[in-house]
């Protein structure tokens, strides 16, 4: 028979203690271990397990076709997605509270039921009022949408096996799950991983696509990050600020589509409303005439996005210690950059207190960044305004080389759509006997080095201010 073995476990990180400790050893964290009650399943006379069945082997040749998709309705989620909602896919959706994760996930089940197909919505967090409130507010109260409100895990995992021909279930959230048969309390590690568990058994056995709200950490990271991640086919984050308008979902797994895939809404009275363009949203209040600031061209999953790098630098007023403020970037690649800057191109950066910001709330993780943010800090450092309407894109490396980057016709692309005439880059290669081609009506400035970079911007420099020259000149002829 099976017995009962106590074990410890943390629950922020899950890893697994034979007894109590004040610190967990795998994420650093006080005070997170509690005990937990799990069973041990008894093995057969030899050691193997009993009770279990031969399995059939095939082999890797077969019928292996693009799996069908339901499509949600909001083009920017479906993209996301890599095309919609895969049959017997678990779809993990995590955010700050606020952020809007129940009301793009309400639209997207309200499109779904309004096509004809059988599609629940599950809350484990408001009353089934409190729901109908916010559809109203959206406009979706006429929806044939089946709402519940459970958090018991028996009960839902009974409804569900009745349900035939559902095809979207919507579990908000999982962390309000719980199964009776755990002596923890819901939230807890070993609640959710039985929770999202037993309810993906049901999506792949029922075939409807399982969508699963995850709250976040005060790091910003899904409670429980490595149980759940790993047990779901796509992981989606909702980014961007509750004070700011706009919204950024990202796609950091996904099995069946592109990773670091996009899609930006605008939070209005009326809920989440897609942004087709969001290079044209990113770059709608830029000046060009401000030096410090420069427009990456970059790529986001399989879309160019044109984001405008802004660079503020003032005399450091702590001395020795001038402070580094980023926003949208990495700070310690920001570090790196600077360091180059002055080793390789002799740009004294130093002494200045440095303000980097990606204006419009995108944050910008592909290393082709360098470039536009090597080239807002000259700008800032000599005073001289990039110009407008040139781009820039490319990685630097240690000894101030600007190497390639992938995708360069598509940002290219994305350059000359949007108006833009000019275009700073790594020297294109050749690759397959063919070398990349720009759009007609874009000039391209190809360099090798961060000097190249530099000289424009400096031999345009201001120069001083005429009086103090002829002050300086007038002692010279009276001697």
């Amino acid at each position: 028979m099976a017995k009962s073995v106590t074990r410890f476990v943390c629950q922020n990180c899950g890893a697994v203690y034979p007894k109590w400790q004040g610190r967990c050893d795998g994420c650093g964290e006080w005070n997170t271990i509690a005990e937990e009650a799990s069973e041990s399943r008894p093995s057969g006379p030899t050691g193997k397990s009993s009770g279990g069945r031969k399995i059939e082997f095939v082999g890797l040749k077969g019928r292996a076709e693009p799996p069908p998709r339901t499509r949600s309705g909001i083009a920017e989620l479906d993209q996301v997605l890599g095309g919609g909602f895969v049959p017997g896919s678990i779809v993990l959706v995590g955010g700050d509270p606020g952020i809007g994760k129940s009301t793009i996930l309400l639209q997207a089940a309200a499109k779904v039921a309004a096509a004809g197909k059988r599609t629940l919505y599950i809350s484990g967090e408001e009353a089934i009022d409190q729901v109908r409130m916010r559809a109203q507010r959206l406009g979706l109260a006429d929806s044939p949408l089946a709402l519940a409100a459970a958090t018991s895990l028996r009960d839902i995992a009974a409804s569900l096996e009745e349900e035939r021909d559902a095809t979207l279930v919507i579990m908000d959230s999982i962390q309000t799950v719980w199964l009776d048969s755990l002596d923890s309390a819901p939230g807890t590690v070993s609640q959710v991983r039985a929770c999202a568990a037993e309810l993906g058994r049901l999506a792949k056995t029922r075939g409807f696509a399982l969508v699963l709200v995850g709250h976040v950490t005060k790091e910003g990271t899904l409670a429980g990050p490595r149980v759940l991640e790993h047990m779901v086919d796509a992981t989606l984050y909702f980014e961007g600020d509750r004070g700011h308008q706009f919204r950024i979902l990202r796609a950091v797994k996904n099995r069946f589509g592109a990773t670091d895939e996009i899609g930006v809404f605008e939070m209005t009275d009326r809920g989440l409303v897609e942004v087709s363009n969001p290079s044209a949203l990113f770059l709608a209040e830029r000046r060009g005439n401000i030096s410090g600031s420069a427009v990456f061209a970059g790529m986001e999953g399989s879309r160019p996005v044109l984001v405008e790098i802004q660079v503020l630098l003032s005399p450091s007023a702590n001395g020795g210690s001038p402070r580094r403020q980023v926003v949208g970037w990495d700070s310690g690649r920001l570090a790196m950059l600077m360091a180059v800057l002055e080793s390789r191109a002799r740009v004294g950066l130093g002494q200045n207190d440095v303000y980097l910001n990606v204006a419009g709330g995108l944050r910008v993780g592909e290393p082709a960044a360098d470039l536009a943010v090597a080239a807002a800090l000259v700008s800032a450092a000599t005073d001289r305004p990039t110009p407008p309407d040139m781009v820039f894109f490319g990685e630097v490396g240690l000894s101030g080389e600007v190497r390639q980057v992938a995708q360069t016709d598509t940002r290219l692309r994305e350059a000359a759509k949007l108006g833009f005439s000019a275009a700073t880059l790594p020297r294109r290669v050749a690759r397959g006997g063919r070398a990349p081609s720009a759009p007609d009506g874009l000039r391209l400035s190809e360099i090798g080095h961060l000097a190249d970079l530099v000289a424009p911007l400096a031999a345009s420099a201001k120069p001083k201010p005429a009086a103090r020259q002829s002050e300086k000149a007038e002692p010279a002829e009276e001697g």
